[in-house]
């Protein structure tokens, strides 16, 4: 029955997609449908994969007082459970989002509710990033965990106040950013027996993708998932460089990339799936599934010695090929560095 369905909705989706893109470049047209069919493909296997490890899939909370969390997004949907776990294990929790008053509601409902704290951030702002730094280091100087989980999905073209395709700019750039700012905070809190953190939250939706170097906002041609792709695997590329380069410096910081699985969230409202939501809430995870392996990539101990991993589902997630090549990585620190006026020797020094 899955495998029928699957099928079923990829033919079409592939007819729908033929009749509203007729009008394109041949080239153009093959690519996006190729791009198209690969998300398609990358989605039923992450369907599949939640299935298979699905017992796998769960998290013992630690006591984790007096440790300190800063997580982006999280007003609803996996960020929301996530925090909710944070809290649970008596984390102090701050919290990210555009419209600071969404975050009352959370703060009188969860479970120690009174240690999530809340500053604005628009992740459509380097400006905005540097203030949410600013703000969180002087009232934490030691950040324990850095969840970078806000994320958007699909949409058309625009670009952010900065000049940065929107979907590179929320997903990865301005994260690299914020990380970059957080960094000394998080190497401060860190110690050889336990060392800091950073999380970030990725997709089986960078599968397909590539890094567009040439024309890394798509100006030439924009296919808004292939740079959804391009963005989802520009964190894992980049967790798997920096969490070399402070084990280079001897830093006690660690990096993961986590997959949440294919959860049945409001990120999907611009695909074909938010006309079907019967089939989100047969084959899809449940927010809080989808947080658990974010909580794992924080707490479990068996990974402290396997920094730069890629997680789904509490175990070692399979990445593109693209995503492990050391060239690859080190011209994507290059180019995000550069987009954010990072000096590349001075990453982590602010």
């Amino acid at each position: 029955m899955f495998a029928i369905t699957t099928i079923t909705i990829a033919t079409i989706a592939a007819a729908v997609y033929w009749i509203m893109n007729r009008h394109k470049p041949l080239k153009h047209l093959l690519s996006d449908f190729r791009y198209m069919l690969d998300m398609q493909g990358a989605g039923a296997g992450g369907l599949i994969d939640d299935w298979i490890n699905i017992r796998r899939n769960k998290i013992e909370l630690p006591d984790a007082s007096r440790k300190i969390a800063v997580i982006t997004g999280g007003a609803r949907g996996i960020g929301t459970e996530v925090i909710r776990g944070l809290l649970k294990a008596n984390v102090t929790v701050i919290m990210g989002i555009r419209k600071p008053d969404a975050a009352k509601k959370l703060m009188e409902t969860m479970e120690n509710g009174k240690n999530l704290h809340v500053f604005s951030l628009d992740l459509q702002s380097q400006k905005s990033v540097k203030e949410f730094a600013n703000c969180v280091t002087k009232k934490f100087p030691e950040i324990n965990y850095l969840i970078n989980n806000a994320g958007i999905m699909y949409g058309d073209y625009k670009l952010t106040e900065d000049g940065i395709e929107s979907q590179f700019a929320v997903n990865h750039l301005n994260h690299f950013y914020l990380t970059h700012l957080l960094l000394p905070a998080l190497k401060k809190a860190g110690r050889v027996e336990e060392p800091s953190r950073v999380v970030n939250v990725s997709s089986c939706g960078h599968y397909p993708g590539k890094i567009f170097f040439n024309d890394i906002n798509m100006k030439e041609h924009y296919d808004t998932i292939a740079a959804y792709a391009q963005s989802k695997l520009a964190q894992i590329m980049t967790t798997r460089y920096l969490n070399k380069l402070l084990e280079n410096q001897d830093a006690n910081v660690k990096f993961y990339s986590v997959h949440p699985g294919i959860v049945d969230t409001d990120l999907f409202e611009n695909t074909t799936f938010n006309k079907l939501p019967w089939l989100k809430k047969i084959f899809f995870k449940t927010p809080e599934k989808g947080a658990t392996p974010i909580l794992f990539a924080c707490f479990n101990k068996d990974i402290e010695e396997r920094g730069g991993l890629y997680i789904s589902n509490c175990v070692e997630g399979i990445s593109n090929r693209y995503s492990k090549n050391v060239d690859n990585q080190n011209k994507l620190f290059n180019i995000s560095c550069e987009l954010t006026g990072i000096e590349p020797d001075k990453f982590g020094q602010n």
